[in-house]
């Protein structure tokens, strides 16, 4: 297969020059290497001499920019020296001279912040491991041989409308602000050892369950901050405090770039977030294995992406995280999404995903929330349109989730031949809310509508919370078609979950452990106008004595073809209208006028 420019972010030049290298296939003859960094060290210094340039510039590669090999430029990879001065020194060399690629040989790189340039790409080759420095552990003014990580810059006025880690990007091991054309690529790792996963104050991972929420705030009022929490190990690594001077909070943190290129590398124990991306629009993730303590990737507030043939395991949070936040000072949706091919976990324990052992949590896992999703929210203030996730994996953790609760549009989404397997929580989640964390004046409830899900299989779920679809009172959520899907629970529920009745809780964080058990064991929806289900089955592997469908104030439903047990009778009808039940196995031909 050929190599395309984009995927590098550099130019046609730069794509001739990484095609010659693999047909020479020189990553694997050091001094060769070594040799074009010369090369590229020479050309570059010749830019800077007019009166060398033609002559050193004809000499080297002709009509072609430099390599830039860090090693050329003072780093050591070997575990032990810092070699963060010597790689911006490349960057910065690279960008000099109007792009490049910096190359990472084989080795281990021990940094702090490493800080992108506009045209520059990053290329880890086989072998080669960049490792997050240790922080300043707490009550410690510098971290690993005195050193700190770039301070996480102000975002005020606009901080308390998201958590702490959602506002800073400086602080970052990898990251970039106003830049274009930047590339990650080659199969390296980045191993995030000395990042904090956001324990601290703003949102700690505390007693709360992460995924299930902290306390929020009313409308239009920010986000509390709580003192720090003791919090559980995620491994055999200390625990540093976000918010605390020099300490790294994410792998990669760009914002407000365009023309970003990821591809094939591998993230461990990614902080915070593996990837922050917030206003980085022309944006493709290509073949990334992350897998890590918190956040896979969070796409916030980009236009025009592609992610594509990812591998997320992240049992604490989210796995692949579309979100649209007020970070930028505005509202901003994520829109003209594609999630494709890509498998989702929360059930391995950290890193075996990685080695390829896939050693799976104990069934007691503890503090492990097995959250691994794919997910459009929680921070909705710019909302969600025109979004395709088709093709991917869900095992041992949460189904899909749909949410805006901040005052945005959700609308135009398609989920198409998802599989799923051994899910801890509903396999579809629908949420329309007021959390309303935003400013006042301008956060109004939102609207969640147009949303078709098709072709989606969900084996051995956890039977304690169906299928959500809520909207609020007064809010409906509005025009969900669901196409043969095929639920099969464990099944058993308390016959006491029957008439449960779940709370509205509109205003609270959005997740479906919110609602409690409930009286369905396929779909619960509430505030729903126009719903179609089509070749939709609910089977429990043990007799449940809950409903299949339980409906409240729902205008207008189709069940076409449905398949449920029905016994206890498969529908139950509370302020529903307009519904029709056609040729299905659940129940008997049935309208309600």
């Amino acid at each position: 297969m050929g190599w395309s420019n984009h995927v590098f972010g550099i130019s046609n030049h730069g794509y001739a020059l990484l095609a010659w290298r693999a047909m020479k296939n020189f990553d694997s003859d050091r001094r060769n290497l070594l040799k074009l960094s010369s090369m590229g060290l020479a050309a570059s210094a010749a830019i800077t001499v007019p009166g060398l340039a033609k002559s050193k510039r004809a000499s080297a590669f002709p009509a072609t920019p430099a390599l830039f090999d860090v090693r050329a430029y003072g780093a050591i990879g070997d575990g032990k020296t810092v070699d963060t001065p010597a790689i911006n020194k490349a960057i910065e060399a690279a960008a000099a001279t109007g792009g490049g690629t910096v190359i990472f040989p084989a080795g281990n790189y021990i940094c702090f912040s490493i800080r992108l340039k506009s045209n520059v790409g990053l290329f880890l080759s086989q072998g080669s491991i960049i490792t997050a420095a240790e922080s300043p552990l707490p009550g410690q003014t510098s971290g690993y041989m005195g050193g700190t990580y770039d301070a996480a810059e102000s975002n005020a006025p606009w901080e308390g409308y998201q958590d702490f880690g959602h506002n800073h990007w400086h602080n970052s091991l990898i990251w970039g602000e106003g830049l274009s054309n930047i590339s990650i690529a080659g199969p390296g790792l980045i191993f995030g050892k000395g990042l904090s996963f956001g324990a601290g104050p703003g949102r700690p991972p505390g007693p709360h369950r992460e995924g299930f929420g902290p306390e929020e705030p009313a409308q239009g009022r920010r986000a509390p901050v709580r003192p720090p929490r003791t919090v559980p190990p995620r491994g055999n690594y200390p625990i540093y405090q976000a918010e605390q001077a020099g300490v790294g909070n994410k792998a990669i943190g760009l914002k407000n770039c365009h023309n970003v290129h990821f591809s094939d590398f591998s993230i461990r124990k990614g902080g915070h977030f593996g990837l922050l991306l917030t206003g980085v629009d022309n944006l493709t993730i290509d073949n990334l294995t992350i897998d890590t303590d918190r956040d896979g990737m969070d796409i916030d507030c980009c236009r025009n992406v592609r992610v594509s043939n990812c591998t997320v395991n992240s049992p604490w949070d989210d796995g692949i995280c579309p979100k649209s936040s007020y970070a930028l000072g505005h509202v901003k949706s994520t829109e003209q999404v594609t999630i494709a091919n890509c498998a989702v976990s929360g059930c391995y324990e950290l890193g075996t995903v990685l080695d390829g052992t896939f050693k799976k949590f104990p069934a007691n896992g503890g503090h492990v929330f097995g959250t691994g999703r794919i997910k459009c929210g929680t921070e909705s203030n710019g909302g969600f349109k025109n979004i395709t996730i088709t093709g991917c994996i869900f095992e041992g953790c949460h189904g899909l989730a749909l949410e805006t609760v901040d005052g945005a549009l959700l609308e135009d989404i398609a989920v198409t031949n998802i599989t799923m397997r051994d899910v801890i929580s509903c396999p579809i989640f629908l949420r329309l809310g007021s959390r309303l964390r935003g400013p006042a004046a301008t956060t109004k409830v939102g609207k969640l509508r147009r949303v078709l899900i098709s072709n989606l299989t969900s084996y051995n779920t956890a039977s304690r919370i169906s299928s959500i679809v809520s909207g609020i009172p007064g809010y409906a959520i509005e025009d969900v078609k669901l196409d043969n899907v095929y639920v099969q629970h464990v099944g058993g529920a308390s016959s006491d979950w029957v008439n449960i009745q779940p709370p509205e809780d509109a205003n609270k964080y959005p997740e479906p452990g919110m609602f409690g058990p409930m009286p369905a064991q396929g779909f619960f929806l509430r505030h729903v106008d126009r719903i179609e289900m089509s070749h939709v089955e609910i089977q429990p592997a043990a007799p449940d004595p809950r409903p299949s469908f339980y409906l409240v104030d729902v205008n207008r439903a189709d069940f076409i073809a449905v398949t449920a047990p029905n016994t206890p009778p498969a529908f139950s009808f509370h302020d529903a209208k307009d519904v029709r039940v056609r040729i299905s196995r659940a129940a008997a031909d049935l309208t309600l006028p």
